[in-house]
Order: structure tokens, then C-alpha cells, then sequence
């Protein structure tokens, strides 16, 4: 036993970051990975290897070159060495490589060429914080090491720091650039990578997490070709459209077994996702800020901090690399009170009063909430200013006297006093020009002189890249959190940015105003938070256009979707999970017909899809009937007994919407001593086939028990479980008849 712990002890204290003086070789691992690469004779970053766990050794012959024709070459007589035909860690354009650089700078005299070589470097036990950004972080300096390789561009004495770090339990490499101006004249950032990565191959196709309002991050795949695939956000946040996700997997990974490469951003506006390969099939990764309309002026002295890229590796499928992104971001990503503990089941009253409440209505829902079980009430839009529809009162964070003459902290004491916690809905960065903050200050918004300003459900974007607009949000919020003591805030932004210029900038720093936008976002988000540390905070954006890891730094759960149709949130979840753990998912249940379906499912079906998630409702319990009540009941019964494992157990995705009738997933405890199982149909079948599906993760060698019935965790993974129902023949009278949009969750117990 004691021989055991000593060895244990030399592996939590053995190094992960290696430097090879005489192969001038750096070599970040793990027992997960490696990571190599090396500075060449002229100072350059040639990358070498990434990839399984290799053996420290000297790894310089992985470096190939040969004369090829219309190249060019570094050093006059040399007809080998050619950055074109190279794998770097910090390529740049114009010192013979012509792909697509990791920075791009422009000097006052027109050039843009620069030459970065290697200065020197440290190795740092732990993580340093990134300074206004969010970024994963450890809880002991012994979780994690850190590189820093600085560059240095000796014309212009630009400085370059890339940060690596590399965590001990995860296979997982983060980066982020530093571009610091050492040189006497201002310059320009044209375009700036968090990461970027050279593979020697193409055999890999690209997965993305696309769609479109209510249709949030569906599952795309393509094949890399020769040339560039790319997604991005043009819009100022991370967008509906496309999330700061990517995954390179081997055509023949499976979710179970095969190589495949995770790349997530942790940022929450304009991004950039690319995989550019070349004529001779060397794919190379990059992502960072969207150059789009970006352009930041560094004055001398002056520093500019990328955000972090996230690199998650994994050789046995698609569930292992979304398990290590669940970890990693629900223990070191998310943050504060609410990180680890068990979330509230709350009901919201937006699709059970829109805009048409007063307090009397609103104490009845609370009431008929609580009697079901409950446990946080949410008042959604439409409790301040003059709000009564959605033209009017945004950027007035002050109650609706009308609604309610005895104030917003009197109805949060009746809220509290039934033993509910209290929740409010804010948008804090929008505005109505019929509102009292805009008629004081009109100067506050995003706008171009000459020019009107585009609305988005008729609203206009404040500008929180001046300080002193984020200053007026903060005291206006700050106080009803006082007076209510709120115990949630959901954080609501239902638009992209247009007209995007700030009055209080510089002509010639208007490329700046996308990014300090979101710095001015997470500055107030910290603010709060730091503030006021015991209230959940759940960001949203029109459900899903803000759902990225940059908002689980101080967020640690999102409003998933608009959407909140069973069948239509399958695929919206099931695409989600790819890269986000289920404690970040909010997901409730609505009214039927759905609001933006019209589809009408089973009550049973929409509880045992938002299970799956952060729970809750989003509708007027007096409406449902005294069986469905009794249901209700159940439902928040069996949230509350499993919500634990749901949120910290691991995930596994079985069947998947996209190509299936039907879809299956599970959860597995950390001790895999209880799984929970779902099954959903889409739509019913006539005389189908019998039907199994193979159950993951599990104890080979244990018993499980379900419904009555014992089996080893052997027979589950590889004989599999039956899923077969009644539509499997034709139903004889005694037997359970089967229907669209049914759904069946089973629990299994270990047998001790």
C-alpha cells in the first residue's frame, strides 16, 4: 500500500512540459497525448506531433523537405527549406508560406511582413488568468502546466507570447496569443489566431454545429477537401447560425472507437473556424476572432490578449471527446456558487402570459407552481418601465409601477414568503428609443451619423464598449437585485449588432468596437457576479444565439432554445451535447399545441426530453388538468431524485436523430452504478423489427436491475437491450398500442 502511494504520488508530480535543449524540442504530455514541436536553425516554430501519448525521444526527423518548383526559399542556396511546405505553431504570410497566417499586422509605412523567431521561453506550474477574458482555469497549480514561447519580429520589435497549457486528467491543450508592440510606432492587428494548427493529413471530416433560430447547432459533416471549409459569426455574437465548434474526425470514427480532434473557442462574438488544406494535403486548423471588420490599433507599450482555444483529442470516438469538453468545462470553465450544485426547478411565465399579466396573475402561477414542486419562479419580460409590449421600456430597469403598486421587492417577498426562490428576465444591453434611458442619452446606441439605425424587434444595441454605458446598466441592475434579492437573472439579447461604430472612438479605432463590445459584456457580467455571487445566472440570446463557452465562464447554464417543442429540441440537444455538458442545457416544458411547432406531443414525452438539462416549465399550470397535474408531479419527483447524475454523470449519445426514427441516449454514473436510459420515437411504425440498443460505459462484470429484471453489464454493452414495443407486430388487445412521439425512460441499478 505505501509502495502504491509513493508511485502514485511521482505521477501527480512528474512534469508535463518538456524542453530538449540539445534538440531544441519542446514536448507538452500527458498520459492522454503528446504535443511536439521545435525551433528550427533560423528560430522558427516547426510543429512536429499531435497525437496518442509518445515516449520522450528526439522526433526532428518528422521534419521533411524536398526541392519542389514554384517555391520559395528562406536563405538564398537553400533549395529545401520552404515554410510552405513545413508544419508550423505560428505561421505567417510572405516569408515563403502562402497559406492563411496566425497574425497579420500593418505597419504605419503600408508593410504587413513580418518575421517572428524564437526569444526564449518559461515554463510556469498551473494556469495564468487571461486578462478580461474568460478562460478555463485549475483549482490547484498541480492540475496543469503551462508554455510560454516568446517571439519577437526584430524589425518592428513586436513580441509575440504563445500560451500553452496542458491539464494532468484531461486530454487537453489550451492556447492563446499575446501580441505585445515593444517597437516605437503605433501598428495595426489585421487579423489574430487563438490557435492554429498544421496536420499532416486530409483523411478527416469536418463536423459543425449549425442552423438558425429554433433550430440551433444541428450536426453538419463534410469530407476536407483541398482548398478552405470555414464557419463563422459575422454578427457580433457567437450567432444562431454557427457555434465556435469544430470536430476533425477519421471517416471511420464512430461515437465509440476512432480518432478525432475537438476545437471550441472561448469567446462569445465574431469568430472565425477554418480548416484550410493544401495542395500537398496538409490540413491546417485555425480559429480565432473574425477578421471581418477587425482591425486593432496597438500603440507602443500596448498589449492585445487573444481568447482561448480549446484542443480536445481523443482516440475511441465522438462520446469520449464530448465527455472530456463536459468535464473540463463544467468543473473548470463554469465557476462560482452554482457550479457544482444542484440547480432549482423553475417555472417561467413567458408562454403563459406573454405580456399580459399583473401580480395577482402572477402570485396564482407561483402558488399552483409550488404545489407541484417547484422551486424557482421566474418573471420573464415585461415587469419594468412602461414595457407592455416590445417596443417600449427597454433600458428602464426599474419596476412597472402599474403592475405593481407595492413594487417589484414586495412581490419578491410574496414569491419568497411561499417558499419559492425569486428570478427576473433582463436584457441588459438593449434599448427602446420609448424609454427614459434614451431620451436622456440617444448619443448611447450603436449608430454611423447620416445614417438610421437598423432595429431588431425594435430595439437598438447600446454601445458596452464605453464604460460608462456598461457603469448605468450595472447601478440600474445592481439595484432591483438589491431590493428583490434575486436569487436568478435570465440574461436575455434578442438581436445581432448592426451599425456598429461607437461615437467615443477614433476613426481609425472603429475596427476595435466588435471586440470591446463583448469585453464590455463580460466586464459587466463580472461585475455582477463578483458582487453578487449566490444568484444563478442563465444567459440567453433568443434561446440559442449565445451559446458558447465565453458565457459559461460567469453563466453556467444557457436557455438552449426558443424552441421548446419535444421532437424539435431532440435534435437541438443531441447537437448541443456534442460539445456542452447537461448542467449547461435549459430545457422545459410547454404548452401543447407547441408555440412554435403547433405540434401536439405527450406531456410525458416533453418531461422526459427536458430531464436532460436544467428543468423547468414555461406555462400556467391552472391550465393543464388534474391528471396531467399529477404527472407534473412525477416529473419534478423524478428530476429532483436523478438530477444529480443527469448533470455530473457521463453522457452518452446512442442513437441519433439525424439519421434515425428514433433516438436513444443514456447517462452513466461516475461509479457507473446507475444509468439512466432514454428512448424517443418520432413516428410510429407499422411491423417493424425487433429492436436493440447497446448500452455504453457500464461494469462488464456487474448486475443491473430494472423493471423487475437482472442483467450483467456484459450482456447490456454486447447482447444490447430490447426496444422493441408493440409496434413491432400487430398489437393484440392486452398489449400497450404504441404511437407517435412516444418515449420511455428506464433506471438501472446496480445489484450489490
Amino acid at each position: 500500500m505505501i509502495l502504491g502511494t509513493l508511485i502514485q504520488e511521482r505521477i501527480n508530480m512528474r512534469d508535463l512540459i518538456f524542453y530538449q535543449e540539445t534538440y531544441k524540442q519542446f514536448h507538452l504530455r500527458n498520459d492522454f497525448i503528446s504535443y511536439i514541436f521545435m525551433i528550427s536553425h533560423d528560430g522558427k516554430l516547426l510543429h512536429l506531433y499531435y497525437g496518442p501519448t509518445l515516449p520522450e525521444g528526439d522526433y526532428r526527423h518528422l521534419v521533411e523537405m524536398k526541392h519542389r518548383p514554384m517555391t520559395t526559399y528562406r536563405q538564398e542556396g537553400d533549395l529545401l527549406y520552404s515554410l510552405e511546405h513545413l508544419q508550423q505553431e505560428f505561421p505567417e504570410y510572405g516569408a515563403t508560406d502562402f497559406r492563411h497566417p496566425a497574425l497579420e499586422l500593418s505597419f504605419e509605412n503600408g508593410s504587413r511582413l513580418t518575421d517572428f523567431i524564437y526569444k526564449d521561453h518559461v515554463i510556469l506550474k498551473g494556469k495564468p488568468r487571461l486578462e478580461g477574458l474568460p478562460a478555463t482555469y485549475v483549482e490547484n497549480e498541480d492540475e496543469c502546466q503551462t508554455l510560454q514561447v516568446n517571439l519577437i519580429d526584430s524589425v518592428s520589435g513586436v513580441e509575440v507570447s504563445i500560451q500553452y497549457s496542458i491539464f494532468r486528467d484531461f486530454p487537453v491543450i489550451t492556447r492563446s496569443h499575446l501580441i505585445n508592440n515593444q517597437g516605437s510606432r503605433p501598428l495595426s492587428i489585421e487579423g489574430v489566431t487563438s490557435l492554429s494548427l498544421d496536420l499532416p493529413d486530409r483523411n478527416y471530416e469536418m463536423i459543425q454545429l449549425s442552423g438558425a433560430w429554433a433550430r440551433e447547432r444541428h450536426i453538419h459533416s463534410t469530407l476536407l477537401r483541398q482548398g478552405i471549409q470555414s464557419i463563422e459569426s459575422t454578427r457580433g455574437i457567437s450567432s444562431h447560425l454557427h457555434n465556435p465548434f469544430i470536430a476533425l474526425k477519421r471517416p471511420e470514427t464512430t461515437e465509440n472507437q476512432g480518432e478525432v480532434i475537438g476545437l471550441s473557442l472561448i469567446y462569445s462574438g465574431n469568430f472565425l473556424l477554418q480548416a484550410e488544406v493544401d495542395t500537398f494535403d496538409v490540413t491546417r486548423l485555425q480559429v480565432g476572432i473574425n477578421p471581418f471588420q477587425f482591425c486593432w490599433k496597438l500603440d507602443p507599450g500596448a498589449s492585445f490578449t487573444s481568447p482561448e482555444a480549446v484542443l480536445v483529442y481523443s482516440r475511441n470516438g465522438l462520446n469520449d471527446m464530448s465527455q472530456t469538453f463536459h468535464r473540463l468545462y463544467r468543473t473548470r470553465l463554469a465557476r462560482g456558487e452554482w457550479r457544482d450544485k444542484e440547480r432549482p426547478i423553475l417555472l417561467n411565465n413567458w408562454e403563459a402570459t406573454y405580456f399580459d399579466f399583473d401580480q395577482e396573475k402572477l402570485l396564482r402561477i407561483a402558488q399552483n407552481a409550488k404545489e407541484v414542486g417547484v422551486e424557482l419562479f421566474v418573471l420573464d419580460d415585461g415587469w419594468f418601465g412602461k414595457r407592455t409590449n416590445d417596443r417600449t421600456g427597454l433600458g428602464d430597469w426599474v419596476a412597472n409601477r402599474e403592475r405593481f403598486p407595492d413594487t417589484i421587492g414586495a412581490l419578491s417577498e410574496k414569491i419568497h414568503d411561499m417558499g419559492l426562490k425569486f428570478g427576473l428576465w433582463f436584457e441588459p444591453e438593449m434599448v427602446n428609443k420609448d424609454s427614459d434611458l434614451y431620451r436622456t442619452h440617444p448619443d448611447w446606441i450603436l449608430e454611423v451619423a447620416g445614417h438610421s439605425p437598423r432595429h431588431g424587434r425594435n430595439q437598438f444595441v447600446l454601445d458596452f464598449s464605453r464604460e460608462e454605458v456598461v457603469d448605468a446598466i450595472y447601478e440600474q441592475m445592481a439595484r432591483v437585485i438589491e431590493e428583490t434579492k434575486l436569487d436568478y437573472i435570465k440574461w436575455d439579447m434578442n438581436r445581432p449588432l448592426t451599425d456598429v461604430f461607437s461615437k467615443s472612438l477614433a476613426p481609425e479605432q472603429q475596427g476595435e468596437v466588435f471586440h470591446r463590445y463583448v469585453l464590455g459584456l463580460y466586464h459587466l457580467y463580472d461585475r455582477l457576479t463578483t458582487a453578487f455571487p449566490s444568484i444563478l445566472f442563465e444567459s440567453c440570446a433568443s434561446g440559442g444565439g449565445r451559446f458558447d463557452p465565453g458565457l459559461l465562464y460567469y453563466a453556467p447554464q444557457t436557455w438552449t432554445s426558443d424552441d421548446t417543442d419535444a421532437v424539435e429540441r431532440l435534435k437541438i440537444q443531441y447537437g448541443t451535447s456534442l460539445v456542452y455538458p447537461l448542467s449547461t442545457m435549459g430545457a422545459h416544458v410547454s404548452i401543447v399545441p407547441n408555440h412554435q411547432t403547433n405540434r401536439i406531443t405527450p406531456l410525458t414525452t416533453r418531461g422526459n426530453v427536458a430531464y436532460f438539462g436544467v428543468f423547468g416549465y414555461e406555462l400556467d399550470l391552472a391550465e393543464l388538468t388534474q391528471a396531467e397535474k399529477e404527472i407534473v408531479k412525477e416529473q419534478i419527483d423524478f428530476y429532483k431524485k436523478e438530477r444529480s447524475l443527469i448533470h455530473q454523470g457521463n453522457f452518452y449519445r446512442l442513437r441519433s436523430p439525424f439519421d434515425s426514427n428514433q433516438v436513444v441516449w443514456s447517462v452513466v454514473s461516475q461509479n457507473r452504478s446507475r444509468v439512466i436510459l432514454a428512448q424517443y420515437k418520432l413516428l410510429n411504425e407499422v411491423n417493424r423489427a425487433y429492436d436493440r440498443v447497446y448500452l455504453q460505459g457500464l461494469k462488464a462484470d456487474a448486475l443491473y436491475e430494472v423493471d423487475g429484471k437482472q442483467y450483467s453489464g456484459a450482456e447490456l454493452m454486447l447482447a444490447g437491450f430490447s426496444l422493441s414495443d408493440a409496434s413491432c407486430g400487430q398489437p393484440l388487445n392486452q398489449e400497450k398500442l404504441s404511437r407517435d412521439f412516444d418515449s420511455h425512460i428506464w433506471v438501472f441499478e446496480e445489484v450489490k
